[in-house]
């Protein structure tokens, strides 16, 4: 198996980055497409267990727009093979101080185009560095 192919990391990190900029600025048409409309689809949210692409969509539709900004860290982007790849990244918001987010989605290449199959969003308190 290939494994962090470059071409393959390209693509993934473009749809990652959209999928942030879909997020943040609450445009739910892309953020529906990038999450595969399949019954099997998931999100474990903050607040929410999401089974299947209607509850996702449902999720996303009755979301407020407001305090969507965030920043985010220490993204990975790993592929294997030439269809599957794992995206994980920290994510911290001006309106959640001493709190870090962590985010993570699986992502399948259909042939309409990369989409996440599985995503799991978590907040933490900010761990303390180590001296």
């Amino acid at each position: 198996m290939e494994i962090d192919l470059p071409e393959v990391i390209a693509e993934v990190k473009a749809a990652f980055e959209r999928y942030e900029q879909a997020l943040v600025s609450n445009d739910v048409a892309v953020l529906g497409e990038l999450f595969r409309n399949d019954p099997r689809t998931l999100r474990y949210g903050i607040g929410e267990n999401l089974y299947g692409y209607e509850a996702i969509s449902g999720f996303r539709a009755g979301r407020s727009p407001v305090g969507l900004n965030r920043r985010t860290a220490k993204t990975v982007i790993s592929s294997y093979g030439r269809d599957t790849a794992v995206a994980s990244t920290l994510f911290y918001r001006d309106t959640a101080p001493g709190k870090v987010g962590r985010q993570m989605q699986t992502w399948i290449r259909f042939p309409e185009g990369w989409r996440v199959v599985a995503a799991h969003v978590s907040i933490i308190d900010e761990p303390k560095e180590a001296v």
